[in-house]
This record gives structure tokens, C-alpha cells and sequence, in this order.
């Protein structure tokens, strides 16, 4: 019998990882907090709980403390990343492989993404680990989620929701208008 293997997706994968793993070396190194969260801490959520049923990212989002972010510089260097802030968005690139769109993005703790989405990113407390990665726990991903809801969110939130992951214990955490826009994305489905 013929095994097909995506090796595609499991280099993709791996990559993912690599990087992941240079972050946590970097922030533990320099005893820095962080948190994973956007694609790949759902896609770790996803994956725990419905194995083969989460979806790629392309990058690492992280939510960090604004003021450490000349620490975290500083600390990325020796694990091969670098600090760059390009249109608006501060981000870790991989010096042998500078692009935005296989970086880290840092989002900041207690601060709005943008002025429009209804609440502040959470704070760093409280963590979850899945495969060695630290996430947001999973009522603040979803929160941030819930945020920003673009289309690639609602369907991680649809993810989410399909791995049975967002309990009722959890829904009733969220604010309303949170509550709102899950709704409407369960209705969408």
C-alpha cells in the first residue's frame, strides 16, 4: 500500500517550529514573558483536542510588554532574529530570511491592536503550553480573536468552536459584544 505524506505541509510545519523555538530560547534566555497567539496558538489548540483538524499559519504572532521591547531586541540577535518596525507593526525577522510574512509579530499587552476593535489585547497572565509553545490562554485568544474577526478569524473561531473548545464556561468570560460577534459566526456556519 502507497503512503502519501504532504511533505509540504510538514516542512511548512517543522519551520513553524524552528522558529517558535529560537523565540522561546530568546525570551527565556533574557527571562522575558510571552505568550503565542493569532494562527499558530490556534492551530495548537485545534490540533490538541482534533488532531488533523487545524490549519497552517504562515507566522508567529506574540503578545509582549511594550517596554521590553529593547530587551526583546537585544535578546533575538543571538538566536538569528531581529528587531524591525515596518508600517506600524513591530516584528522579529530571521536575519538569513528577512520576510514580514514568516516573522514573529509582536502585539502589546494591555493596548488596542487598532483604535476600532472593542477591546485591549490581554495581559500576560496565565499561560497554556502545547508542544513546548507558551499561548494566551484560550478565553484570551479567543478575546483577541473576537477583536479583530476578520475573516481569517472567524474561521479560526469556527475552528475553534468545531473542536468543541469553546464551552459554555468559556462564552460566559466574553463581553457582550464579543458574545455577539461569536454568534454571529456560529450562524454563518
Amino acid at each position: 500500500m502507497a503512503v502519501f505524506v504532504n511533505t509540504f505541509f510538514e516542512e511548512r510545519l517543522e519551520d513553524l517550529f524552528t522558529l517558535a523555538d529560537k523565540v522561546a530560547r530568546a525570551f527565556a534566555a533574557a527571562d522575558l514573558p510571552y505568550r503565542v497567539v493569532g494562527g499558530l496558538a490556534t492551530y495548537l489548540y485545534v490540533e490538541e483536542k482534533e488532531p488533523d483538524a487545524g490549519r497552517l499559519t504562515r507566522d508567529i504572532d506574540i503578545v509582549v510588554r511594550r517596554d521590553d521591547l529593547d530587551a526583546i531586541a537585544k535578546a533575538a540577535e543571538p538566536f538569528g532574529l531581529q528587531y524591525r518596525h515596518v508600517a506600524g507593526v513591530d516584528m522579529l525577522v530571521q536575519k538569513d530570511e528577512p520576510s514580514a510574512r514568516r516573522a514573529v509579530h509582536m502585539v502589546f499587552s494591555g493596548e488596542k491592536v487598532r483604535s476600532d476593535y472593542p477591546e485591549a489585547t490581554p495581559q500576560l497572565s496565565g499561560s497554556r503550553t502545547v508542544r513546548g509553545i507558551e499561548l494566551l490562554p484560550l478565553v484570551d485568544l479567543l478575546r483577541m480573536k473576537l477583536n479583530s474577526f476578520r475573516l481569517k478569524d472567524q474561521t479560526h473561531l469556527q475552528d475553534l468552536d468545531q473542536a468543541g473548545l469553546i464551552t459554555p464556561a468559556i462564552e460566559s468570560q466574553l463581553s457582550q459584544i464579543h458574545r455577539e460577534r461569536l454568534a454571529r459566526v456560529r450562524a454563518s456556519e
